[in-house]
């Protein structure tokens, strides 16, 4: 059998990346999605790169970031699915928590709720809230949950009890009594945590959701036959393909994750451990703060629901290379958050596309060259490009320069304030990160990011149009497991969190054991979530068995975060364990040195002479180059703004500089 060769995939919305490391070698794919059946677009990146043989002989493994759940939850097309929960708690998760988007509209329109009524079923049984058992479900009214779900018709089933975290046996005799082929989700599986809401929120999505990724997942894994398949976590972990078809609700930010671990890879390659991470693709930008590691949150949000499972803390805004730009009810120009997504994609794709989108922008402002290759096949038309941006420029009364340089200025400004989310608003100056862009759009805009933000430095990392498919490969395989024990901080002693601790960390191993991965492989990282008592959201801080310091680093993450610290107790609220095994990939090939070749050059609006455009691996290590200027790629093009210079390090990555 020849050599195992790893194919990392990341299905977006408008384009498929795929990164195939082998051996010695790095090749890379794009190809339009197929929304439709995301496997149909993977297997012919499969069949591109020449891998059909590798998947007959084995000899492949593939790791795949999917945007089946995240897409069927935007869109409302989850299975029909019923909710069981206590007796008079039926209507949970449609009460919700009573926020109201818009505080001050007296008549605010009705919206759907999770369960239509008819699907919510009650289990006469309760614990209390100390899991002590006040009423045990009985035979009788199993059998009554099990006659109503098969009236019902239900493709699955969210089981959701008050206090399961703590006593989880009535939730299990429910599950035990479903019918046959009916998907079964059970909270204290999905997220053993207080917060009965989110817990049924997080425990109803998975349903809702589950037989959709299963159904997937099972397609794609019977076309790759034999080929080991594993697929990436919301958390920035990969898990096989079977327990992620049983946890969807854990993929809903499978995609973005995997750039996260390929920033965290490179800043600890390169020594840069601050990083604020900007992923435009063809949809969406989506961006995100490392300082030192990947931050999750249990407080993320898909859509309108809540998803308090653990998730890369990423802010997510629709503005993406396909986001088309129009006029609003007003006559002034805005851009996304519609966007024009792989069919037809925008104008300049040649595939029908009418409306300007800020790729059509790019192309007329000469910015993204038309003889430019996307994905190295994907021809794009500029004709067609400037067809449909001038037809916005005359309903704007202005230039069709002047109108594409519009639609850019307002898509940054989109980005700008989601950059300025999740740092300056979080007390962090950005002046102290660098800015990492990927992402096949990110680069013709990060000049102008880094200067509206204040970044002195920007990182467009080597194989940055594929960056989140390489992430796939470089995250670890791993487990993440929570356990609610709400108890004030100074009534606990190390030893009293050692009997949970060892619960998650025997659950967790034997998870990562039937990876194949080895105990010794195995690397477990705690943390606590703290508040001050009364509060209702947490912090979370690292553990190393000492409870004292970590309440210090509450002190000190709360004065951070909000400004201020309180004299006031700090409650444990949840223990948390992360368990990880070695990636897939541990190491990438050096780059092999390309024959240099001479700078072509384009013509780009607004700049008077014409500007060199470069071969991006034709650059030598070292190499500096002053703005403005193009770098081309075969999956990105990277605008060098006047101002900015760039330098080659050994590794490949492009470094830019104010100069």
């Amino acid at each position: 059998m020849a050599d195992t060769a790893y194919l990392g995939v990341d299905t977006g919305g408008t384009f498929t990346d795929f990164i195939l490391v082998d051996g010695k070698h790095i090749a890379l794919h794009k190809c339009l999605s197929t929304p439709a059946q995301p496997e149909q677009a993977i297997l012919q990146g499969i069949a591109a790169l020449g891998l059909n043989a590798r998947v007959d002989d084995g000899s492949l493994t593939v790791v795949h970031g999917s945007t089946v759940a995240t897409n069927a939850a935007l869109e409302g097309k989850g299975v029909r699915t019923a909710y069981i929960g206590n007796r008079g708690f039926a209507d949970l998760l449609s009460i919700g928590r009573q926020t109201r988007e818009k505080l001050y509209a007296l008549r605010p329109a009705a919206k759907a709720t999770p369960v239509p009524a008819e699907l919510c079923l009650e289990a006469d049984c309760r614990v209390d809230a100390q899991g002590q058992v006040l009423q045990q479900i009985s035979a009788e009214q199993l059998a009554e949950l099990r006659a109503a779900v098969d009236a019902l018709e239900v493709d699955a089933v969210a089981i959701n009890l008050l206090f399961s975290f703590l006593n989880d046996e009535d939730e299990k005799a429910i599950e035990a009594a479903m019918p046959d082929g009916v998907f079964c989700a059970r909270s204290s599986a999905i997220l053993p945590e207080y917060k009965e809401y989110e817990r049924g929120m997080a425990t109803w999505l998975n349903a809702w959701l589950g037989p959709k990724v299963q159904s997937y997942l099972q397609r794609l894994q019977v076309a790759l036959r034999s080929t080991p398949l594993s697929i990436m976590q919301s958390s920035g972990g990969t898990t096989d393909a079977h327990n992620a078809g049983n946890r969807a609700v854990n993929l809903l930010l499978s995609g973005p994750a995997g750039g996260l671990a390929a920033a965290r890879q490179l800043g600890h390659n390169i020594g840069k451990k601050q990083l604020i991470t900007f992923d435009m693709g063809g949809t969406s930008s989506d961006v995100a703060l490392i300082n030192g590691d990947i931050a999750l949150t249990s407080e993320g949000r898909i859509g309108p629901y809540p998803v308090a499972v653990p998730m890369v803390d990423m802010h997510t805004i629709g503005a993406g290379g396909g986001s088309i730009a129009s006029l609003d009810d007003g006559g002034l120009l805005k851009v996304g958050p519609e966007s024009a997504g792989a069919d037809p994609g925008p104008a300049a794709y040649g595939n029908g596309g009418t409306q300007a989108t800020v790729t059509d922008a790019n192309v007329v402002l000469g910015r993204l060259p038309a003889n430019a290759k996307l994905g190295g096949s994907m021809s794009l038309r500029y004709d067609d490009a400037y067809r449909a941006v001038s037809a916005l420029a005359r309903e704007l009364g202005m230039a069709t320069e002047e109108a594409a340089a519009g639609i850019i200025a307002i898509a940054n400004e989109h980005m700008v304030r989601a950059l300025r989310l999740i740092s300056v608003q979080r007390g962090f100056d950005p002046e102290a990160f660098s800015l990492c862009c990927f992402g096949g759009a990110g680069g013709l805009h990060i000049c102008e990011l880094a200067e509206a933000l204040g970044s002195r430095e920007v990182i467009v990392p080597n194989h940055g149009g594929v960056f989140s498919a390489l992430g796939m490969l470089l995250a670890p395989r791993e487990r993440q497991l929570s356990r609610t024990l709400s108890q004030p901080l100074a009534a606990l002693t190390s030893a009293a969190l050692q009997g949970p601790l060892d619960e998650m960390l025997n659950e967790g191993r034997t998870a990562l054991l039937a990876e194949g991965v080895t105990t010794e492989q195995i690397h477990t990282q705690l943390s606590l979530d703290l508040c001050y008592q009364g509060q209702s959201y947490t912090l979370n801080i690292p553990y190393q068995d000492d409870l004292n310091d970590c309440a210090a680093q509450f002190h000190r993450a709360h004065q951070q975060r909000y400004g201020h610290d309180l004299a006031l107790p700090v409650q444990l609220v949840n223990l948390r364990m992360a368990l990880r095994a070695p990636a897939a990939v541990t190491a990438l090939p050096t780059p092999e040195p390309q024959p240099t070749e001479p700078a072509r050059y384009q013509t780009v609006a607004f700049i008077d002479t014409p500007v060199p455009c470069y071969s991006r691996p034709a650059l030598a290590v070292g190499q500096q180059i002053d703005g403005p200027a193009l770098i081309t790629e075969a999956v990105a093009t990277t605008w060098l703004a006047p101002g900015w210079q760039g330098r080659v390090d050994t590794q490949g990555h492009l470094l830019l500089h104010r100069s």
